[in-house]
């Protein structure tokens, strides 16, 4: 059973940092695409960062560099560095996976990922 723990959030003024970590566990494949989503008060639900199998990384407009995704295959954990955040970052995030190759021009859609976690809130004051 896959399963994934976010952890990291918390609240910050804006122009600070956050870390977020995602621990995944429950599969043996190392294919495997990972992203962030995140849900803000009374929005929809966007796709943050994206790495897929082949490691190739995708980012929303809203946070291209700001945002840093990676992640430790070793530890079957993600991460998302958020710098320089805004009030309009306040969201609950989560960690997805896919196991399996996501094409780029897909990983930052929820439709594709099969498995979510629980998610961390961020919450960002001005």
């Amino acid at each position: 059973q896959v399963q994934l723990v976010e952890s990291g959030g918390g609240s910050v003024q804006a122009g600070g940092s956050l870390s977020l970590s995602c621990t995944a566990s429950g599969y043996t494949t190392s294919t495997v695409s990972m992203a962030w989503f995140r849900q803000g008060p009374g929005k929809e639900r966007e796709g943050v960062a994206s790495i897929n199998s082949l490691g190739y990384i995708r980012y929303a407009d809203s946070v291209q560099g700001r945002f840093r995704i990676s992640k430790d295959n070793a530890k079957n954990t993600l991460y998302l560095q958020m710098n320089n955040l805004k009030p309009e970052d306040t969201a609950m995030y989560l960690c997805a996976v896919h196991l399996g190759a996501v094409a780029p021009a897909y990983s930052l859609r929820g439709f594709y990922y099969g498995y979510w976690g629980q998610g961390t809130q961020v919450t960002v004051s001005s």
